[in-house]
């Protein structure tokens, strides 16, 4: 038995200034074949259960490249055709294989390629054959296309939102197709569009309640795995939007019956799945005549997990401007802004321009005295899966009473370890603002008296209305009502 992995993926903002290269993949995630380290990274999830399935079965396991970039704009065809044909080359002198399972996010969009995850299952069931069992873990903000199910054998989906659930998904991942090589299973697959687009957080109702309810179906009258990718709605191709995906054993009608139901539930439920957000001044009095605190804001138009810049100054204008202060901003991507305080050192106290640097969606500079509190070279941040997130050179400083932790390198807000390794001791601030739609909650949520949700202006606004889109397909809910 001989196993082959590796990985290839992004999220893509189509509407983000900032383009996907090859230096994007190399500054995050990048190990050519047989370099990955033992922990975790973006994507390897199902490398590290494969690692420990083969050793246990005495099977031999071949390791490909891995790469990842952080969500930004389309991926340039250069970076992308560089890597996939590594990915494939990996894979024919791997050759002869009798599985292969890949890392994917599911919402990759590249210069001349709308469905890059597509294209990637097609090469691969080009060079095994239609005889070699073919599985990837997705993300659920996947644009989960019909070319993406035909190629492969089984396709796993996060199921949280949060992404707590990585590992898990990988590890239901390899032991389905694992049971598929051994012939105990026959996944057949079925896959519903919503004509919808609808993020789902699962910490709270309805969105807990709707993944109990996936995972009450699996291992009940075959059916194997039950998965929803709520699309990604900064991702301007025709297969974006939530879809239901069910895989059974050797029952398609079974698989259809009950994806059909689901997709018709979510549709019904569609109203109350909205996320409740607030204008930057709304979301700033709620926070401020919340009795305790601290109150945190997720700044979800300027997420760099959903491809926007991380330079936003919207939020930190407006805080300056109401004389805001106890108040803490992270991750606040300005590598000029950092190269000066670190230039400065500790205990300096200069002006400086802070953030609006690329483009008119970041808002205008803001020019600010600040002392710098801290500065820490090569920081990394805990990423959900456990690994560490590199942040680059780190530093915090303090603005009017507001301390901003400014990085070199692009990242949302994952883990309160983002503040604390410099120091800001955020459980005594009234508000925390993060750069973040929803991975932030898991971790800040043990110190936050209250989570408010923050809309308006940025790259990765969720005011879909405001978007020019050319591909989708229409009519999709909310933007056609």
């Amino acid at each position: 038995m001989h196993v082959f992995f590796a990985a290839i993926g992004t999220e893509t903002n189509t509407f983000s200034p900032l383009p996907t290269s090859l230096a994007s993949f190399k500054d995050r995630d990048y190990y050519p074949a047989g370099t990955h380290p033992g922990k975790p990274t973006f994507l390897s999830a199902p490398l590290h259960i494969l690692r420990e399935r083969c050793a246990e079965r005495g099977w031999a396991l071949s390791e490909g490249m891995i790469a990842a970039a952080q969500p930004s704009g389309i991926t340039t065809r250069e970076a992308y055709e560089t890597l996939r044909d590594e990915l494939l080359a990996d894979l024919t002198k791997a050759m002869p294989v009798d599985m292969v399972v890949l890392g994917m996010h599911g919402a990759m969009v590249a210069d001349g390629y709308d469905d890059c995850e597509g294209d990637v299952l097609e090469r691969v069931r080009a060079i095994v054959g239609p005889k070699i069992v073919v599985g990837a873990e997705l993300d659920l903000h996947a644009h989960l296309s019909p070319l993406m199910v035909a190629q492969a054998n089984v396709l796993v989906l996060y199921k949280e939102y949060p992404h707590t659930d990585i590992l898990a998904r990988a590890k239901e991942l390899v032991d389905l197709c694992i049971a598929t090589y051994e012939k105990k299973i026959t996944p057949v697959a079925a896959l519903v569009d919503c004509h919808m687009i609808t993020p789902i957080h699962t910490t709270r109702e309805p969105g807990a309640s709707v993944v109990k309810r996936l995972q009450s179906f699996e291992g009940q009258n075959g059916i194997l795995s039950v998965s929803v990718a709520h699309g990604f709605a900064t991702g301007d191709v025709p297969e974006m939007g939530t879809k239901v995906l069910v895989y059974s054993d050797a029952d398609q009608i079974g698989a259809q019956t009950l994806a059909r139901q689901l997709a018709d539930e979510l549709i019904a439920m569609r109203e109350s799945l909205r996320v409740p957000y607030r204008t930057i001044d709304e979301a700033l009095d709620e926070a401020l005549n919340s009795p305790v605190g601290p109150v945190v804001l997720a700044d979800r138009a300027d997420n760099p997990g959903s491809g926007a810049v991380g330079d936003g100054t919207f939020m930190l204008q407006r805080c300056l401007e109401r004389k805001i202060d106890n108040a803490a901003i992270g991750p606040f991507w300005d590598p000029v802004a950092a190269r000066i305080a670190f230039d400065a050192g500790v205990g300096a106290n200069l002006m400086m321009r802070l953030g609006g640097k690329i483009g008119p969606l970041s808002g205008q500079p803001v020019d600010v005295r600040c002392t710098v509190k801290a500065l820490k070279r090569e920081m990394s941040m805990t990423s959900l899966s456990g690994g560490q997130t590199p942040l680059g050179d780190c530093a915090l400083v303090d603005a009017a009473g507001i301390e901003i932790v400014l990085t070199s390198n692009r990242n949302q807000a994952m883990n309160i370890d983002l503040f604390t390794q410099l120091g800001c001791d955020i459980a005594k601030k009234k508000i925390v603002i993060v750069k973040s739609a929803q991975h932030f909650y898991a971790s800040f949520s043990t110190i936050a008296k209250q989570v408010i949700y923050v809309g308006g202006k940025g790259v990765a606004t969720p005011d879909w209305k405001t978007l020019t889109y050319n591909k989708i397909r229409r009519p999709k809910w909310p933007l056609d009502e």
